[in-house]
């Protein structure tokens, strides 16, 4: 998963995206019982040992050839003693403000545990072991780490930690802050975190800066490389600290920037460290050119757009159709004072949809999911609110090589047909497709299906003209909920196809603090959600879609999905010994996914829409995977290096 860790984990903090594939940005558990994947190999999901401060002499034999990156599969893009990435200006003047915004509300800057609504952000403040590349698929270079060791069988990893880097209060940083940080986030973090590194077995500080992780039992392919996203916390900080508890004291760092003043669920500031200890290794030159950077933070979008207009601030990512159609029809854009641009990117989209929270009895019937997939017109909904900009979304893993396609074949088929007698026949002989209308908001045929079989599976319409399980006497009936009313128009249509096949759904709008409590216990019918994914799937996929997570309150388990062979198709995906296997067994996932009819697909968009004040540059080369507007941006009134 070549992501950082917080952007998987601060799953609740930007709730400015609208009407995209990116809506919402991957505890204690028991052990989940090991599951046998179709090739033999076996994956547990085990609770990770105490990690270890003393080194004895036998950890001596954990020794490899160090190397300055690792790539998921194949070698990484930049060698040994490269100059800087490729998608930034080394030369970019530093200096300069970037001011920013978010929709919803903060009360939080502990990002790392359940507790709270965090600000946005925050990674900027810190290090991880190692830095991705944002134009390759999977390969991590070392940034707190100046090399790494990994075996050939991947059975542990090492990394030799930089003498010089620092703790932004001169404290030197060493392998104890990373054996604590492990620790702390196993015991007192997000459940999170337990279930991405649940196949370490001990960490141990070898040398004050060399730290060995040590792997459990197994085939965890990805597990060296996502070790190396840890973000590292400085243990003589948290001291005297309750790292369990939210805070608004700005915590110690050690990355390129500090928090500077903060007023709770307003604004954030970031400001450069100056003497930043990093700021000459290779994979930074050319980054973070900003002197500051604030996020003003507004409760609705309507009044965000405002906010752009009225030069409150600087950079806006553009997220709903509509506006991005009609929004932006002024003086300011017309005379390129505010620039209006759509870049193409090569993000996988994931999946955005209406989740369906299968703990609730009414979505525990594949039946019913099914028919409710079948009363919404997406081609009606985008023309008439999105202006046509949006394509359906028909994979988990959409706008990328890991979508499964037609029915399954080769070796897909293979590894699905080794648990042929727990999946739906249509896995096998029908092509998955979502439910597809002329756009004229004639929605019959879909309608009739739906009636059709909830009609053959005895859900007999009541006097209310609402549906009742035949076996429970459970109607058929739910609430959507979001944080967003912009979603509103989307979802009206939508409930209004519902009760006209004896479905009563009502829709509401909570506010972010009351939406992020609900999701995190799962209290909630339906909403609409996104699951990010990346061009290397993998240990967060149990966070998303496995039978231990199901249950563990904070977990992105949002479905409630309990189904074994998931649970064995994700070890297999992890233990995936080569890109083409990766694919194979990831469209297998994603095939049994889609047929549990577990989501309403929306859509996705394979662009970033973007509108800026004319006040900056940019590299001439875009990521494939990130915008980077923070970190390679600069500021045209900023002084040249």
């Amino acid at each position: 998963m070549p992501r950082f860790v917080f952007t998987i984990l601060m799953i609740f903090t930007c709730m400015a995206v609208v009407d995209s594939p990116a809506k919402a940005t991957d505890t204690d558990t028991n052990a989940a019982t090991s599951a046998t994947d179709a090739t033999g190999i076996t994956g547990a999901n085990a609770i990770p040992a105490p990690a270890q401060n003393l080194a004895p002499a036998d950890y001596s034999q954990y020794q490899a050839t160090p190397t300055h990156a690792l790539a998921m599969h194949g070698t990484p893009k930049y060698k040994a003693g490269f100059a800087h990435f490729d998608y930034v200006n080394p030369a970019a003047p530093k200096g300069g403000n970037m001011r920013m915004h978010s929709v919803g509300t903060f009360d939080s800057l502990n990002p790392f545990i359940a507790k709270g609504v965090p600000a946005g952000n925050i990674g900027m403040i810190y290090e991880t072991l190692t830095e991705h590349g944002s134009d390759e698929a999977f390969t991590e270079y070392g940034l707190l780490a100046e090399s790494i060791e990994m075996p050939e069988d991947r059975s542990w990893v090492a990394f030799n930690l930089r003498p010089e880097a620092r703790w932004h209060d001169g404290v030197p940083l060493t392998a104890e802050d990373v054996v604590w940080t492990f620790q702390t986030l196993i015991e007192h973090g997000a459940p999170f975190y337990k279930a991405y590194y649940s196949n370490v077995r001990e960490v141990v500080a070898t040398t004050p800066h060399r730290v060995l992780f040590l792997f459990d039992e197994g085939v965890n392919m990805e597990l060296p490389l996502i070790i190396g996203q840890l973000p590292v916390l400085p243990k003589h900080y948290w001291a005297d600290r309750n790292f369990s508890e939210t805070t608004l004291t700005p915590p110690l760092g050690s990355g390129p920037y500090r928090i500077g003043r903060v007023e709770q669920g307003r604004f954030i500031e970031f400001i450069k460290v100056q003497d930043w200890w990093g700021k000459d290794l290779p994979i930074n030159i050319g980054r973070y050119n900003f002197d500051r950077i604030t996020v003003d933070y507004y409760r609705d979008t309507t009044i965000a757009l405002e906010g752009l207009f009225a030069n409150e601030y600087d950079f806006r990512q553009e997220n709903t159709a509509k506006t991005w159609a009609t929004g932006y029809d002024n003086e300011l854009v017309k005379s390129n004072q505010v620039i209006k641009e759509k870049i193409r990117n090569q993000e996988p989209a994931g999946m955005q949809g209406f989740i369906m929270n299968t703990r609730r009895p009414v979505f525990q019937d594949r039946i019913v999911r099914q028919a409710v997939n079948l009363a919404f017109d997406f081609e009606w909904s985008n023309r008439q609110f999105a202006y046509g900009a949006y394509t359906r979304t028909d994979s988990y893993f959409e706008n990328s090589e890991l979508a499964s396609f037609g029915i399954p074949t080769g070796r897909e088929l293979e590894i699905l047909s080794a648990f042929r007698k727990n999946l739906p026949s249509e896995v096998f002989n029908v092509p998955f497709t979502v439910s597809y209308t002329d756009g004229k908001g004639n929605n019959r045929q879909n309608l009739k299906r739906a009636t059709e079989i909830l009609d053959q599976a005895g859900y007999k319409t009541g006097a209310d003209g609402i549906r009742v399980d035949p076996k429970t006497g459970q109607k058929l009936e739910f609430e959507i909920i979001d944080n967003q009313p912009a979603f509103e128009r989307w979802t009206l249509p939508f409930i209004q196809n519902l009760e006209k096949i004896g479905i009563k759904a009502t829709f509401r709008i909570v506010d972010t603090s009351q939406y992020v409590a609900r999701m995190q216990s799962f209290d909630y019918d339906m909403t609409i959600s996104t699951i990010g994914q990346s061009l290397s799937p993998g240990n967060e996929q149990r966070e998303f879609w496995h039978s231990s997570k199901a249950e563990i309150n904070g977990s992105r388990n949002y479905i409630g999905v309990r189904d074994p062979v998931i649970d064995a198709l994700i070890d297999m995906v992890i233990a995936a010994p080569n890109r083409e296997e990766l694919i194979h067994r990831t469209r297998a996932l994603d095939r049994v996914l889609l047929w549990g009819h577990y989501i309403v697909p929306q859509w996705h968009i394979n662009a970033w829409r973007i509108a800026y004040w004319d006040k900056f540059g940019k590299p001439a080369t875009t990521a494939a995977q990130s915008l980077g507007v923070a970190d390679t941006w600069w500021a045209k009134d900023a002084q040249p290096q």
